[in-house]
């Protein structure tokens, strides 16, 4: 066998070893407690591990204890508000609770829902175990949080309760919550609740809000192509908006109509159907106009009654058929009329004499700008101002049928002009105010004084910052038309300040009052004789002057134009001894407008909405005692007011409303 290589040679047989028996107990001993060992280990483990979930169960506990959220929280109280008649007008926030129970929406709305987001809801405790491995496994591979594996009890819990942070701690939070929601609330509660305060974008909380910014109606009418849109949202609501992105909501809403399909919430024919009829967004062009009284209602309330923690109500001035005359009358004027004249903007208010608002528009779209232009805008008059300049010259003693030359004038390095660059000579102040000559208003603003000019505006209700110069006289210092309007109402009533308000009176929901409006106002502000002598000059714009366009048979009316520097600005403020309206126009950017005056485009807005709002009231003239034209220069001793007041008691067969109602009046008419 020597020819065997060492590595081949055959292994040597070795003879078996005894073991002693010693050494064999040695071993019958050791493999027990080899065994034991591990057990011990597994025990260990087991016992930490329990011990460790104790310790973190109870802090998640204890730190969202603090946080006080094992109470569901409540929705932002809401506000109804009512138009003067008590007919609901606008709502704010959830008034009652969740905008919508669940047995108030067709069955595949909700059942869309759960089908897309939460097939497992109806079965699970509130936690999806396969969801959270499925989405673990998703995380593990993408080496961050990209799935969440929630489920529809969860992601209540985060809107409820949590911030949008992808975090562990986050998560195993909403763990904890989720539980808590599932022992507290039954399955179609926690659907009822998740419905009424998920977020579908667009500003739109809850699926009764969402639906009637998308499709115009209640959630309670959505078809099935329309609660998959719906659907379609929750996933992302800024990339699947049906708004903004309808091509990636059509096709995350086709997914969710084959889920409800899969799920048999719907039939394979009503799914074709949807599938053929996609939902289709309709947003409104306008919205409502009483959003921007909604908003400014809404910042008048912390001053009326401060902070409130419980649902309201509003009552409200305004006047329902005056709001819906304003807003249509401005849309029909500026969407025919806008672009070819240069106009984007416009905004009308209406008081009536005690100074409540009773209309306002705040611009011509809520939709593209919420800015309230009746409150908030800052902008140049123009000739509408000039009644307070000559109300000023008035009251130091001149009259309407005083004289001033209209000639080209310097004051310092000013120089004001007339419109056209035309001057009439020697004129009455009715004749100058009717005409709107910037001449003799320049004259009375230098005679009178601009800060005796201000004065009388401040007395009036202008509250802006204006500046004591001679350039008062035509409009420079901005002023809101809501300041405007609450000045010419002091000629519409006879002299007596105003305090334009809306809210009338505030209760909650269960009756409790909270505040009404008291007191009188502020008192008369200008003589009963200074205020008819405004109203006969102011007549005189309408009749004769640059506001004819606004005229309306059988109303007496009163008014004034006012057009700023480059045609910026365009108003026309207008009342009689019902109501008075401001309508301005222009541009949020201060642009020029294509030489749009107060006389046009304002003075048309202004009779589309007066004349209707005044159909069916008595007529009533405005206060003051007329001024006599042709009796103007004849001393008015005890003769004269004699035959005057004889005059006044000729009555004259009324055949219409119209003037004249006595022979004094037909001799004045006649003068005229």
């Amino acid at each position: 066998m020597g020819w065997f290589r060492k590595s081949q040679r055959p292994m040597e047989r070795r003879e078996p070893r005894l073991i002693s028996e010693p050494e064999a107990k040695r071993w019958r001993e050791k493999k027990p407690r080899r065994r034991f060992r591990w057990f011990s280990w597994i025990l260990t483990l087991c016992l930490w591990s329990l011990i460790g979930f104790a310790v973190l169960s109870v802090y998640v506990w204890l730190s969202l204890a603090q946080r006080y959220v094992f109470k569901l929280p409540e929705r932002e109280p809401g506000a109804v508000l009512l138009a003067s008649d008590g007919q609901l007008l606008a709502e704010r926030g959830a008034f009652f609770g969740d905008d919508v129970r669940l047995d108030e929406l067709p069955d595949y709305v909700p059942d869309a829902v759960i089908a897309v987001e939460d097939r497992r809801f109806r079965s699970h405790f509130g936690i999806d175990l396969q969801g959270l491995a499925r989405a673990a496994l998703a995380n593990i591979r993408a080496g961050r949080i990209v799935e969440g594996g929630s489920t529809i009890t969860q992601q209540l819990a985060k809107n409820l309760f949590l911030d949008h942070d992808r975090t562990y701690e986050r998560k195993l939070h909403e763990v904890v919550l989720a539980l808590w929601l599932e022992a507290k609330y039954s399955k179609d509660e926690i659907l009822q609740l998740y419905l009424n305060r998920v977020y579908y974008g667009s500003g739109a909380t809850g699926i009764e809000k969402a639906a009637m910014k998308y499709f115009g109606h209640s959630a309670r009418e959505l078809t099935i192509a329309e609660a998959a849109s719906l659907a379609a949202v929750l996933k992302a609501p800024t990339n699947l908006n049906p708004l903004t992105r309808p091509a990636e909501n059509a096709a995350r809403a086709a997914e969710v109509i084959n889920d409800m399909r899969e799920t048999q919430v719907i039939s394979a024919a009503e799914a074709e159907m949807a599938l053929n009829s996609p939902a289709e967004a309709k947003p409104r062009q306008d919205s409502p106009a009483s959003l921007y009284i909604v908003d400014w209602v809404m910042e008048q309330l912390p001053d009326l009654i401060g902070k409130f923690d419980q649902s309201i109500v509003v009552e409200t001035t305004i006047d329902r058929r005056l709001q819906t005359l304003a807003q249509a009358s401005l849309s029909a004027r500026i969407d025919k009329d806008a672009d070819k004249l240069g106009v984007s903007q416009a905004a009308a208010v209406m008081l009536n004499m005690r100074g409540e608002v009773v209309a306002l528009v705040g611009g011509r779209n809520y939709t593209k700008s919420q800015f309230n232009r009746i409150t908030k805008a800052r902008r140049q008059p123009g000739s509408a101002f000039k009644p307070f300049v000559y109300l000023t010259a008035i009251e130091q003693g001149m009259t309407p049928h005083s004289t001033e030359i209209d000639e080209p004038v310097r004051i310092g390095k000013w120089q004001p002009e007339n419109y056209k660059r035309e001057y009439l000579g020697p004129v009455t102040l009715t004749l100058a105010l009717s005409k709107s000559l910037n001449t003799v208003a320049a004259k009375l603003a230098v005679k009178t004084g601009p800060k005796n000019i201000i004065a009388t505006a401040r007395r009036l209700g202008i509250h802006a910052e204006l500046a004591a110069n001679a350039s008062i006289a035509l409009g420079t210092s901005e002023v809101t038309p809501l300041e405007m309007t609450s000045a010419f109402a002091t000629f519409a009533n006879g002299g007596t300040g105003v305090v334009p308000h809306i809210v009338k009176r505030i209760t909650t929901a269960d009756g409790t009052l909270l505040y009404e409006r008291r007191g009188s106002g502020i008192g008369q502000v200008m003589s009963s004789a200074d205020a008819g002598a405004m109203n006969f000059m102011l007549r005189e714009v309408i009749t004769s002057g640059t506001g004819t366009r606004a005229a309306i048979p059988g109303v007496d009316i009163a008014g004034k134009t006012g057009t700023s520097q480059n045609y910026r600005d365009a108003w026309f403020i207008g009342y009689s001894s019902y109501y008075v309206l401001t309508v301005w126009t222009g541009n949020d950017d201060n642009s020029p407008t294509k030489r749009v005056t107060g006389g046009g485009l304002p003075a048309q807005i202004w009779k589309d909405l007066m004349a209707p709002a005044h159909q069916g009231l008595a007529w009533r003239p405005l206060p003051g005692e007329p001024i006599e034209d042709g009796m103007a220069n004849v001393p008015r001793d005890g003769l004269f007011n004699l035959f005057q007041q004889l005059f006044r008691q000729v009555p004259l067969p009324q055949q219409s409303q119209d003037r004249p109602r006595n022979l004094m009046d037909w001799w004045n008419d006649l003068e005229r």
